[in-house]
C-alpha cells in the first residue's frame, strides 16, 4: 500500500498517528538541520518534516518527483489558515523516491506565468494545478448530480453510436472511412438526434445520456470541435414537461455547486427577445432594453429616420444612463466600426447633460424632435443614447451586441448573478442566402406551431416552431424542441425544404421508415455541458473545463494531432491524399 492518507486529508484530531502518505513535491525550503516539502496530491497539501537524520536521502529530491513518506502527525507550533491541513505537518521516519521527475517546462502552481500554447501542449501538468483541477472536480460533480437527478424521474441512461450515419445537422461532420466498404463512410455524431427519438419509438420512454458530440466548425472561447451533452428526450411529454425537469436539474446544480437556491427562469418569445435585447440568447442580468423610435421618427424632419420608416425598416435606441462623461467622441468612433461588423451602416448618438443635447445627431433634429425623444425615453442628465437606422434584423443584431459589449465595459453586470431565460417559439426556417431558399433553422424533425401549420409552403419567413432555448448569462446553455411524430406533418416538412423523396431517403430513410410503426409525441433538449461547467466556475474559455482541449484552430498541441498516417494505412482504405 502506498498511502492510507491523502495530503488533504489530516487534521489536529489526527496529532500522534503513525501515517503514509504519497504524491508530488510541491515545494522544497532547506533550511539548514530541517527541510521542509509540501506534499501534494488531488486532495490538497500536506507538509512534511525532515530533520538532519534523513538529509542524506532526501538531498537529490526536487519539485515534481513523486515520493512515499511514512511518519508522524504533529501539530505546528504556527499553524497555515490558508491550508485545510494548517494546523500540522507530518515529520518522516522514512521517505522513498517513486518517480524522479526534470524540471517542468512551466511552474506547476495556482498562479502561473506561462502561455495558453505552452499549457495545452502539458496539459497533464497544467492539470496539477488547481485552477485547472478545480474546473474538472466540478465537472464530474455536476455529471454526477445531473446522473442523480434523472435517475430519480426514471430516466434511462442509454449510449448511442458513434460510428453513425452523415446526416444535415448544421455543422460539417468529421468522416471516418469504412475499411470493409471501400469508399464509404461513418459520420461522427453532432448530436445523438435521430437515436435518441428511435428510443422513443422504441418505447424507452425517458431517455438521457452524457453524450460526445462532434462538429466540425470554426471555434471560438465557447465551443471545441468534440464536446459533451446532457441529452435528454421525454415520450408523451410537451414543453412544460421538459421545462419543469430541466429546471428541476438546474435547481440541482446551483444549489449543490454554489449554493444558490433562488432560481428563476422565465419565458421569452423569440420575437420579443429579438426586440427587447437584439439577441436569442440575451443576457438579462441587466436592462438596458431596446426601444423602437419609428412612431417617434415616422414624419421626422430628418430624411434618413424618415425614410427609414417609409421603408419598414427600423429605428432602434439603447439608453445608457450615467455614462455620457465615460464615452469621449474616439469611443464613439470605436463603436461605429463596431456596430459595422454586423452590416450596420451607421451608429448615431446623443448625449442629455446640463439639459443640452450634444453629439451626432444633435444638429439633424429639431429641438421639438429631440425635446420628444427625451420625453419618451425619460432621459436624465449625462445619459447617452445610441441609435441605428437600419433594417431591422441588422438593427436589432447590431444593437444587441453593442448592449452586451457596452454592459461589460460599463460595469453593468453582476458577475455573482444567474439569470436564465428560457428562449421560445424560434422561426421554424432560415433564409440561405448561400442556397437560395429557406432552410430548418433548428433541424427538419421540430414541430411547428399548431397555429402555423398553414404557413408552412406559403409564408415560410412567418412561420414559428415549438422550438426552445434555455439561455444563462448570455450563453445558449441548451437547445431543444417538440418533435415531429406525425408521419404526414413530416412529409409537409420535408415538401416546405424542398427535399424530394429521393433525397428523404437517402438522407433519413432508416429513421423515417420508424416512424411507421407508432411514434409516442415527444421532445428533448441537449444541454452544453462544457458551457454549463464553465459558467459555474467563472472562466469565459471552454478549454479550461476540458481536459485535454483543442486549440482555435482545432489542433492538439500535446499530441500533435491531428497527424500524417502511413501510405500503407491510406492503401488499406483505398484513400489517396491530393496536393492543391
Amino acid at each position: 500500500m502506498y498511502r492510507d492518507h491523502t495530503c488533504g486529508q489530516l487534521r489536529k484530531e489526527d496529532a500522534g498517528k503513525t501515517v503514509k502518505l504519497a504524491g508530488w513535491v510541491a515545494k522544497r525550503r532547506n533550511l539548514g538541520s530541517i527541510v521542509f516539502i509540501d506534499l501534494r496530491d488531488r486532495y490538497g497539501i500536506t507538509q512534511i518534516t525532515f530533520d538532519e537524520n534523513h538529509a542524506e536521502a532526501i538531498k537529490d529530491i526536487r519539485n515534481e518527483y513523486v515520493i512515499q513518506v511514512e511518519g508522524t502527525v504533529q501539530l505546528k507550533e504556527v499553524a497555515n489558515p490558508k491550508l485545510a491541513t494548517g494546523e500540522i505537518e507530518v515529520l518522516a521516519s522514512s521517505c522513498k523516491v517513486l518517480s524522479s521527475a526534470k524540471t517542468t517546462p512551466m511552474i506547476i502552481a495556482d498562479e502561473t506565468d506561462a502561455l495558453e500554447e505552452l499549457r495545452l501542449k502539458y496539459r497533464y501538468l497544467d492539470i496539477r494545478r488547481n485552477p485547472i483541477k478545480d474546473k474538472l472536480l466540478l465537472r464530474d460533480k455536476v455529471t454526477t448530480i445531473v446522473r442523480r437527478v434523472l435517475h430519480e424521474d426514471d430516466f434511462v441512461e442509454v449510449e448511442t453510436p458513434i460510428l453513425s450515419k452523415s446526416t444535415p445537422e448544421g455543422a460539417r461532420d468529421y468522416l471516418v472511412p469504412s475499411r470493409l466498404y471501400k469508399g464509404h463512410f461513418y459520420a461522427l455524431p453532432q448530436s445523438p438526434q435521430q437515436y435518441k427519438q428511435l428510443l422513443m419509438i422504441g418505447g424507452m420512454d425517458r431517455y438521457f445520456q452524457i453524450a460526445r458530440c462532434f462538429r466540425d466548425e470554426d471555434l471560438r472561447s465557447d465551443r471545441q470541435p468534440e464536446f459533451t451533452q446532457i441529452d435528454m428526450e421525454m415520450s408523451f411529454a410537451s414543453e412544460e414537461d421538459i421545462f419543469n425537469e430541466v429546471e428541476k436539474v438546474m435547481r440541482a446544480i446551483f444549489k449543490e455547486t454554489k449554493g444558490v437556491d433562488d432560481l428563476e427562469f422565465p419565458r421569452i418569445k423569440y420575437v420579443e427577445a429579438m426586440d427587447l435585447y437584439g439577441s436569442d440568447k440575451p443576457d438579462i442580468r441587466f436592462g438596458n432594453h431596446m426601444r423602437n423610435l419609428n412612431d417617434l421618427f415616422k414624419d421626422s424632419s430628418f430624411a434618413i429616420f424618415r425614410n427609414c420608416v417609409a421603408e419598414g425598416k427600423a429605428i432602434k435606441a439603447l439608453v445608457f444612463h450615467e455614462a455620457a462623461d465615460k464615452l469621449s467622441r474616439k469611443k464613439f468612433d470605436e463603436l461605429t466600426e463596431f456596430v459595422k461588423i454586423y452590416k450596420a451602416k451607421a451608429l448615431a448618438y446623443l448625449k442629455y447633460s446640463n439639459d443640452e443635447f450634444s453629439g451626432s445627431l444633435n444638429n439633424a433634429l429639431p429641438a421639438e424632435e429631440k425635446e420628444a425623444l427625451r420625453s419618451f425615453l425619460e432621459l436624465k442628465n449625462n445619459d447617452v443614447v445610441l441609435i441605428i437606422a437600419d433594417d431591422k434584423n441588422i438593427a436589432e443584431t447590431a444593437l444587441g451586441a453593442l448592449r452586451k459589449k457596452l454592459g461589460e465595459e460599463l460595469g453593468l453586470i453582476d458577475k455573482n448573478k444567474y439569470c436564465f431565460a428560457w428562449i421560445t417559439e424560434f422561426p421554424m426556417y432560415e433564409y440561405s442566402e448561400e442556397e437560395g431558399r429557406y432552410v430548418s433553422a433548428h433541424h427538419p424533425f421540430t414541430a411547428p406551431r399548431d397555429e402555423d401549420v398553414d404557413k408552412l409552403m406559403d409564408d415560410q419567413a412567418n412561420c414559428y416552431s415549438r422550438a426552445y432555448d434555455l439561455v444563462l448569462n448570455g450563453y445558449e446553455l441548451l437547445s431543444g424542441s417538440v418533435r415531429i411524430h406525425d408521419s404526414d406533418m413530416q412529409a409537409k416538412v420535408f415538401d416546405a425544404l424542398g427535399l424530394t423523396k429521393q433525397q428523404i431517403k437517402e438522407k433519413f430513410g432508416f429513421f423515417i421508415e420508424a416512424f411507421d410503426y407508432g411514434a409516442p409525441p415527444h421532445c428533448g433538449v441537449g444541454i452544453g455541458l462544457e458551457r454549463l461547467v464553465m459558467i459555474l466556475s467563472g472562466t469565459d474559455n471552454i478549454k479550461d473545463v476540458v481536459a485535454f482541449p483543442k486549440t482555435a484552430s482545432a489542433y492538439c498541441l500535446m499530441s500533435d494531432a491531428p497527424s500524417n498516417v502511413d501510405q500503407d494505412q491510406l492503401d488499406f482504405l483505398s484513400l489517396a491524399i491530393r496536393e492543391d
